[in-house]
């Protein structure tokens, strides 16, 4: 994905839209007016997620908090921590590599050496070997996928450790491990084979989860999966599995399931709250895939309601959503994919197009400045950004940059050998699950104005 230039950041950028709506200048609404504020103004406040989408979200006990942010980084302007980012990175060259994550603020996304979803970029960092620190603009698990793909020598850093997940923090190990025991009660031995070969539960974990369950899943057999992958894996688990255990975004499990002909009376939800997840031993026997309770608070905001409006009031307008979108919402929209096929879908349509985007606003407002030939606009109406991908800000890059040029590395992320381990076999067995080349559907893609 190309960067988008100074010339046309003003138009993409989320922060100076959420400025101008809160001080009257411009029409919207904002989800919070805490929003217009600088996000180091939550890191001294209460353990939480931050304003945005998230922000209703119970956040666990014990979540990574960020340190004071030196003063001089809050006071700075936007030209002068720009500036300062800038000469930090001419003085470091190829010492670091900057990954900006598609759903990061444009002020942020102007300094990457690579834009993308959380997996393109843990690999853009591979062909960066001789770079001694990968400054990953995303959130807490990206930084630690990074972590597991990269080399011992390399330092991954997070600029602001709040900068967390609430769907990835929906599962966590011990309730997981829960959940097998209880599933082991059901279904006897998980390790034992049926006459063609299949375990009575495969587990499959999300990008989107902490490198403890991608060791977990990697422990049991198991497999993790990308929203543009998620069809694949789903096959790769059913050949060795009767039945997948899927977490911890139900929304993208059961859309998949769906797509690949499992009814949905075969999807009980488990809520790591209940005896059986809420479910009867007997219900879960014809199970084929065990959804976990998690969702992503910025894709649940998308309605049917607002693909009707969309349509109504734009003719002709293509509505694609990412499939962390509920059910009704991705059978409503024209298509459904990642945050990648969203951008070439784009990309492919012939100008004058119209599209509706359900997915964060960052991306979709970024995508209308690129592409001014086509109407882009995102389905929800208010501005909500994902609460933790806000949490970056240029102060907090330029910090660790400069940092590293005074030879110090702060907010460095590992993930213990323990972990890394079987997380590392998860994701080997998620590459050599390759799908077949990937293809915009025609109806993805508009043929008139």
């Amino acid at each position: 994905m190309t960067i988008v230039q100074p010339d046309t950041r003003l138009a993409a950028s989320v922060d100076r839209s959420i400025q101008l709506i809160q001080t009257g200048k411009a029409a919207g609404s904002t989800c919070s007016p805490d929003l217009a504020k600088g996000p180091w103004e939550f890191d001294a406040g209460p353990v939480a997620y931050g304003p945005g989408s998230s922000m209703g979200d119970v956040i666990p006990t014990g979540s990574p908090r960020q340190g004071a942010l030196p003063e001089s980084y809050k006071t700075a302007s936007d030209a002068e921590l720009h500036d300062r980012i800038r000469a930090a990175k001419a003085t470091l060259g190829e010492r670091v590599v900057v990954l900006g994550h598609f759903y990061q603020r444009d002020e942020v996304i102007e300094h990457a050496d690579f834009v993308g979803d959380s997996f393109q970029l843990a690999n853009a960092a591979l062909t960066r070997p001789d770079a001694e620190a990968i400054v990953f603009c995303g959130v807490h698990f990206m930084a630690e996928t990074a972590d597991l793909l990269s080399t011992p020598e390399q330092a991954v850093i997070l600029p602001n450790l709040a900068a967390g997940c609430s769907m990835a923090d929906m599962a966590d190990e011990e309730s997981v491990e829960a959940c097998w025991a209880q599933l082991e009660e059901v279904y006897g031995d998980l390790t034992a084979t049926d006459a063609s070969g299949r375990v009575p539960v495969i587990p499959v974990t999300y990008m989107n989860s902490s490198a403890a369950l991608k060791g977990f899943v990697g422990r049991h057999g198991g497999i993790v999966c990308t929203s543009s992958n998620a069809k694949t894996v789903l096959e790769w688990a059913f050949e060795r599995g009767q039945r997948v255990l899927f977490f911890p975004d139900q929304h993208l499990g059961r859309n998949t399931a769906k797509a690949l002909g499992v009814p949905l009376e075969q999807m009980p939800m488990w809520n790591p709250r209940k005896p059986f997840g809420g479910s009867s031993a007997d219900g879960l026997v014809d199970a084929r895939v065990i959804l976990w309770h998690g969702f992503c608070s910025v894709h649940r905001r998308f309605t049917v309601d607002q693909i009707a409006q969309a349509r109504i009031d734009h003719p002709g307008v293509q509505v694609i959503v990412h499939p962390e979108c509920p059910m009704p919402v991705v059978d409503a929209a024209d298509a459904a994919g990642s945050t990648d096929f969203i951008v070439k879908a784009i990309q492919a349509a012939p100008a004058g197009s119209t599209f509706a985007i359900g997915t964060e606003i960052n991306l979709v407002q970024r995508l209308a400045a690129e592409y001014p030939q086509h109407e882009i606009f995102c389905l929800d109406p208010v501005v909500c950004p994902c609460s933790t991908m806000y949490r970056i800000h240029p102060g907090y890059l330029a910090w660790v940059l400069e940092e590293l040029v005074a030879g110090r590395v702060v907010n460095r992320i590992t993930v213990g050998d323990d972990v890394a381990e079987p997380a590392r076999v998860a994701l080997e067995r998620m590459l050599a699950a390759k799908p077949p080349a990937a293809v915009v559907p025609a109806d993805a893609v508009p043929t008139g104005a």
